[in-house]
């Protein structure tokens, strides 16, 4: 009789723990990948302060980004815009802003955000390509903004939403010339649709410091923000995204699919990102199977690039895009 009951004691317990566990792996993707519930947690603020330490700092820096603020306000003042929503294959309505070209174009520009960001981060990108003579189109990432969606994506249901706005421009001109720019998440999202059989209206990727593959971030990550062993946490939690939120953040590679992609890519990165390393973009541009080019920004952190030396990243753009439209 007392060995039954210590028997049945060690199975309550570890029943126990065993529901403790998977209630803390389903609590790592709703902190992760839900914003709503993020927005919650303390720890949601202290990361935010420290990803905002670890950034480069220094008057060049803030100098070029007060400018490039200053330039884009006084943009918005009189560009044509227009609110354009459109629905996933799953239900969710996304938003995005367009920016119609002063003349006749038939190149467009798709801007796409990073984590926990939102379109109007992407705003400054869409004043240059607007001078630029582009149609831009900047969306809300799906559970971004003011788009729906109940997880964040990581780049991979975002690289199928974000076909809807290829197909919307299309529609609107069917021999359109199309750009996808993106920074972090959204230009891993663009990675991702490179790797897909695109219309051959898709002539060109800009890639600003994008993460090899989502599920090697998190194994990091969840040690960084939440001091959790990756082993086996991840996983877990990998199972509970797959049946939550409906997809496997090991399909969330951007690093498998520039080796399938036909579309150029120039890669861009900052030297001293300490969010996600310049390494890289280093091996994605030595995975990529496609024409590509690097451009490596000294001085500059997590999406800093353009701040840092605006010349030479617009510059290379410019360039880059010149030779794509030969």
């Amino acid at each position: 009789m007392k060995r039954r009951k210590a028997w049945a004691g060690l199975a309550a317990a570890a029943l126990l723990l065993g529901v403790l566990y998977f209630a803390l792996a389903d609590f790592l993707v709703s902190a992760a990948l839900v914003p709503s519930f993020m927005e919650k947690l303390e720890a949601f603020e202290r990361i935010t302060e420290e990803s905002y330490a670890a950034q480069a700092q220094g008057p060049d820096i803030s100098r070029n980004l007060q400018e490039s603020r200053a330039a884009t306000g006084r943009w918005l003042e009189t560009a044509e815009r227009r609110k354009v929503t459109a629905r996933t294959e799953d239900g969710y309505a996304l938003v995005a802003e367009e920016f119609p070209a002063e003349g006749k174009s038939r190149r467009w520009a798709i801007l796409l955000h990073g984590y926990t960001g939102w379109k109007e981060e992407m705003y400054p990108f869409a004043c240059w390509y607007h001078a630029e003579g582009y149609h831009v189109i900047a969306p809300d990432l799906r559970c971004h903004g003011e788009s729906e969606g109940d997880f964040i994506g990581m780049g991979w249901t975002d690289h199928f939403d974000c076909m809807i706005w290829v197909r919307h421009i299309l529609e609107q001109d069917p021999e359109a010339e199309i750009v996808l720019h993106g920074q972090s998440m959204g230009a891993a999202t663009a990675l991702m649709m490179a790797g897909e059989e695109l219309p051959g209206n898709v002539r060109a990727v800009i890639s600003d410091c994008a993460y090899t593959d989502a599920y090697a971030v998190f194994r990091e990550k969840i040690t960084e923000w939440f001091s959790l062993p990756a082993f086996p946490f991840v996983d877990t939690a990998r199972l509970i995204l797959m049946m939550r939120g409906g997809y496997d953040l090991k399909d969330a590679s951007p690093i498998s699919a520039v080796k399938k992609s036909g579309v150029p890519i120039l890669f861009i990165h900052g030297g001293e990102d300490r969010m996600m390393p310049d390494q890289m973009s280093r091996e994605l541009y030595r995975a990529a199977s496609c024409e590509k080019e690097l451009l490596i920004v000294e001085g500059a952190g997590h999406a800093q690039s353009q701040d840092k030396d605006p010349a030479a990243y617009f510059g290379a753009v410019e360039k880059f895009l010149e030779k794509v439209f030969e």
